[in-house]
């Protein structure tokens, strides 16, 4: 049976309901509407039998026994509670939140370079939470490359909320996306991508992943390796209405020559998919594919 591949899978969710849980949420807080994740949670556990049975096969591979109802719910819910907090990080109600960073040396001496970087993070957590830092620190630049037409509802809505707020995104997949990334970079610009998923076709590496092979894209490691930069590990996660911002050094291709670039690449990879699988055991509701991550790269 062939699994049909993430980006060609529609969107669920109609764009009214979505505009109302915005409104009820800004209207009623954070805390205040909290309660109406259950119901949408139970909404997709009920009807979403695709996206459960991904979270069952993911969980069983990550918690130390079979996971069961009270698992799935929570999985949908992190991930439901990540997409609620979005809205308030667009409105930037950053109070509302509790932030630990993880790697603040770092994120101390990167803030202060005028050079760029590149932020590899995953669909693990809230890559968002890192607008919240970047407030503290005005003299950090974000960009986002990522795939434009994925969540165009939520991102539709969610843009209407603070339009000055919108995250700066370089659209993956078009002809100026690599020219776009190096002017950033030569400004002084973060680059941040989720480098877990693929674009339907594109080149990947296999590697082990929660005990089986699972295949991950090259595109981000090469993007890196030929515009010679330094990149970054970088996860937020939730837990219990608090976020834990890591960051840590995963390669640095600055002085990596042409025919150095393959090895470079295979090792860097292969450390990123096992900090993955490091921080899917730590926060085990915290990895948002709900898909057949481990099928065939023309089958996910």
């Amino acid at each position: 049976m062939t699994t049909e591949h993430w980006q060609n899978r529609p969107e669920r969710g109609s764009l009214l309901t979505l505009r109302i849980m915005v409104r009820l949420s800004l209207l009623f807080g954070r805390r205040g509407t909290r309660w109406l994740l259950y119901g949408i949670v139970a909404y997709f556990l009920l009807f979403s039998r695709s996206s459960v049975r991904a979270s069952r096969d993911y969980l069983q591979r990550v918690l130390p026994r079979r996971p069961d109802w009270h698992d799935l719910f929570q999985h949908f819910l992190t991930f439901a509670t990540t997409l609620h907090d979005r809205i308030f990080l667009l409105n930037e109600k950053i109070e509302q939140f509790h932030i630990t960073l993880h790697g603040k040396p770092l994120l101390d001496e990167l803030a202060q370079s005028t050079s760029g970087v590149i932020l590899m993070g995953a669909h693990l957590g809230s890559f968002e939470i890192l607008h919240a830092i970047a407030r503290s620190h005005p003299e950090i630049r974000i960009s986002i490359l990522m795939y434009p037409d994925n969540a165009q509802k939520i991102q539709s809505v969610l843009h209407a909320i603070n339009p000055a707020n919108i995250p700066d995104i370089i659209p993956l997949g078009t002809a100026g996306a690599m020219l776009d990334v190096q002017q950033r970079l030569a400004a002084g610009h973060w680059i941040g991508i989720l480098a877990d998923r693929g674009l339907h076709h594109t080149a990947t590496a296999s590697f082990d992943f929660l005990g089986k092979p699972a295949s991950f894209p090259l595109g981000p490691f090469r993007l890196a390796t030929a515009l010679k930069q330094r990149v970054i590990f970088m996860t937020g996660l939730y837990s219990k209405h608090h976020y834990d911002l890591y960051f840590e050094p995963l390669a640095d291709f600055t002085h990596t020559e042409r025919q150095q670039r393959a090895a470079a690449i295979a090792h860097a990879q292969a450390d990123y998919v096992n900090k993955l699988a490091y921080y899917c055991r730590q926060a085990p509701y915290n990895w948002f594919n709900f898909f057949d991550f481990w099928s065939a790269p023309d089958e996910k």
